[in-house]
């Protein structure tokens, strides 16, 4: 069921365009996935993200357990059918949201309890007391119907110790192999009308290069359908990420795509797709429309700025998303000034769409062997801070 196959390499670096098939379609990689958290991307309708051609999304199996649950969701026939999403869904295992909502200092969390068993923790919302073990994990996510599951992991923070590294990566591969066990035992277990899930293994080890070497030969060895790559893009210099991307990608398999957590400007996406990377996600887009902030071919801007008071223009010329077609820049950013809803539907529209048009370019670049000299014209204009 599910499939992987490379349709074309660059020459001259290692970015890779294929299709990954999946129960609910096919996705054309590289891709970058809108992330609807809360089992919707915020301020967006379903339709609106057909539009603008997202092929899959994520939602976060942390924040679902919580609120409303999985037995609900699981009720109402899964996320597919619940949010009237009929193209792939990824879930992530809630292990990044456990370890980042606990406190404490860089080696402890304050609210977050470690036992080879799992990990407890204290809900955001109420302060209830709550397990995530390997298993458990798996039958959230199994209840949750997505594509591609993920397994609980520790996500140790980037300046820890090595030694703690070293602890929190054995807890991660143990904990791997628990989750495959269960995973396993659930596919087995389904009727014909349910359709099989992909687990794939998590890549950790911080920014310590030997240890990232040892998770990414672990998580090959278990024979996964993709793999991810997390603990990146967590405050560390961008050029960090990079190294430890340059680092792993011997070890990676090459007939399995590759799924590099939590990234999504438009800089680094260049960078990891150079690298070899085939799906991305992360809330940057939207986050940054509910503030103001928009990108074109010539970088990030802060609409609010009164240079786009007066402005006949659309966010960026030529663009062919509704925002763009529909409205001026002032239109817009009188919107947001007033903190109007429709403002940051507007923006969120156009840069999801920015950033999933950019993905086809990049995708067409790599088959015409030309991925190098476009981004080399990406960067001339945009600003590469960004």
């Amino acid at each position: 069921m599910f499939e992987f196959h490379i349709l074309a390499k660059d020459p001259q670096t290692k970015a890779r365009t294929g299709i990954f098939t999946t129960p609910h379609g096919q996705i054309e990689t590289p891709i970058f996935m809108p992330v609807g958290t809360l089992a919707t991307v915020k301020t967006m309708s379903p339709d609106e993200l057909k539009q603008i051609n997202a092929q899959i999304i994520l939602s976060n199996t942390y924040h679902l357990y919580l609120r409303p649950g999985h037995e609900l969701i699981k009720k109402m026939g899964g996320l597919h059918k619940w949010m009237n999403w009929d193209r792939p869904i990824l879930t992530d295992s809630g292990g990044f949201q456990v370890f980042s909502l606990g406190k404490g200092n860089k080696n402890e969390r304050s609210h977050v309890k470690l036992s080879e068993d799992g990990v407890e923790f204290k809900s955001h919302l109420d302060g209830s007391m709550h397990m995530f073990t390997p298993e458990k994990v798996m039958e959230i996510q199994h209840a949750l119907g997505a594509d591609i599951i993920m397994p609980i992991d520790e996500c140790a923070p980037a300046d820890s110790t090595k030694e703690y590294a070293q602890q929190a990566l054995k807890r991660t591969h143990d904990w791997l192999l628990r989750c495959q066990k269960k995973h396993a035992e659930l596919e087995s277990a389904k009727t014909v009308d349910q359709h099989s899930q992909a687990l794939f293994p998590i890549i950790q080890g911080t920014m310590f290069e030997d240890l990232r070497i040892e998770s990414a030969k672990f998580c090959a060895a278990t024979n996964p359908p993709g793999i991810a790559i997390g603990g990146l893009s967590v405050g560390e210099e961008r050029e960090v990420m990079y190294r430890i991307l340059d680092v792993i990608h011997p070890h990676l398999p090459e007939e399995k795509p590759r799924y590099l957590m939590g990234v999504g400007t438009p800089t680094d996406l260049f960078e990891a797709i150079e690298r070899g990377i085939d799906l991305f996600d992360c809330v940057h887009a939207t986050r940054i429309a509910r503030h103001g902030c928009f990108w074109n071919e010539t970088g990030r801007h802060q609409l609010k700025n009164d240079d786009f008071k007066e402005s006949t223009e659309s966010l960026q010329p030529g663009c062919q998303c509704y925002a763009c077609k529909s409205f001026t820049a002032s239109y817009i950013r009188h919107l947001v000034r007033e903190n109007e809803m429709f403002g940051m539907r507007l923006l969120s529209i156009h840069n999801l769409h920015f950033l999933l048009q950019l993905m086809q370019q990049i995708r067409d670049n790599i088959k015409a062997g030309t991925f190098l000299q476009f981004k080399t014209k990406f960067f001339s204009k945009f600003l590469s801070t960004n």
